[in-house]
């Protein structure tokens, strides 16, 4: 057993961080994630062979953790939905040169500057690219602060596995809140040796470079080709989610997130009233668990996604059914979060 601990999100994940070997942070505040940039600057400028630098701007910061990764270390920044924005160029050439990082993305209500409460409008953002050309992040949604601790935790290890950036998409609400977190002992995995490809100054062998481009279109084409290789193996074996009461179900709720918390409550409150509700949660936003979902969709007519967005999720809910059942959406926005009898309410109404 490990130790356990009241902590905020925010901080949980800085402390994570730290445990998982991340000793080089480049960021920039905004809120509601300014506790991860202030935990990691009060630890990390205490510590020997680390760095800590709060950058001039979101785009310095993410070019920083392009030049940190690129010497084998593990790195990360965070932000908040406008300031991972500003870092979407440097976030397509980091997968572009297939480097190892980690980003957290604590999502504000949008569009815009938008406002300081939590929201889930950047899941098109997150899991479709963000910026330009055709990559993916690895995207992990937590729905809890021990959630947080733990994918945080992965997130390094899958971004060391797959040489690809990692994601941890929560919403301000759960990096606000305080839970009690328990920091576990935890596996060594085989992870793929990076000595091949790090730069570590280049006496004694001939220059390397780690470059985001190609300027010859065929060999460009292979890398493009390279790394979609590596996507399809993460859709193969990397897919997690979890699922709650799925047997005899009368209608499935799709939510990620806090919103998953929530509708977990709901399925308890439905129960009372002879309503029987299941609840399928991606864990990885990508790569998706389309599987699970059209399998669901072979027995189940109804599903509604919930989520605080005008509607992303529920376009990968409706190519996962394609076709097969009803697929209802219920969305807040603005930082505005669903309450479970709004939620009860739009499930009478798709059952009636």
């Amino acid at each position: 057993m490990g130790e356990k601990m009241l902590m905020k999100g925010n901080e949980a994940i800085g402390e994570a961080a730290i445990r998982a070997g991340c000793h080089f942070y480049f960021g920039y505040p905004i809120t509601p994630q300014s506790e991860l940039t202030a935990y990691m600057s009060k630890k990390l400028l205490k510590m020997k062979n680390s760095a800590f630098i709060q950058a001039e701007s979101e785009i310095a910061a993410i070019n920083m953790v392009y030049g940190a990764a690129a010497t084998g270390v593990r790195t990360m920044t965070s932000s908040s939905s406008p300031g991972i924005s500003l870092k979407q160029e440097g976030i397509s050439y980091i997968a572009c040169a297939e480097l190892p990082c980690v980003i957290v993305n604590m999502q504000r209500g949008g569009p815009g500057l938008g406002s300081i409460q939590p929201g889930q409008a950047d899941y098109f953002q997150a899991t479709k690219g963000g910026g330009h050309g055709d990559y993916h992040l690895i995207v992990l949604a937590p729905s809890s602060v021990q959630e947080l601790v733990d994918l945080t935790m992965d997130a390094f290890d899958l971004a060391d596995k797959y040489t690809n950036p990692a994601m941890i998409l929560g919403d301000g609400l759960i990096g606000q809140m305080m839970e009690a977190v328990e920091f576990k002992e935890r596996k060594k995995i085989d992870l793929p040796d990076k000595e091949g490809w790090i730069l570590t100054g280049c006496k004694g062998r001939e220059k390397k470079y780690i470059v985001p481009f190609n300027l010859d279109p065929y060999e460009m084409e292979k890398l493009n080709l390279k790394i979609q290789e590596k996507y399809n193996k993460l859709k193969e074996k990397e897919v997690r989610y979890e699922t709650v009461n799925l047997d005899n179900a009368d209608l499935i709720i799709v939510a990620y997130g806090v919103v998953a918390r929530i509708a977990k409550t709901v399925i308890s409150n439905a129960k009372k009233e002879g309503i029987n509700i299941g609840l399928i949660r991606p864990i990885t936003l990508f790569p998706f668990p389309e599987k699970i979902i059209a399998e669901t969709s072979e027995k189940v007519n109804k599903f509604l996604v919930v989520e605080m967005s005008m509607g992303q999720m529920v376009e990968d809910v409706k190519l996962a059914v394609n076709g097969k059942a009803e697929v209802n959406f219920y969305g807040r926005v603005g930082g505005v979060i669903p309450t479970q009898s709004e939620i009860l309410t739009e499930i009478k109404k798709y059952l009636k």
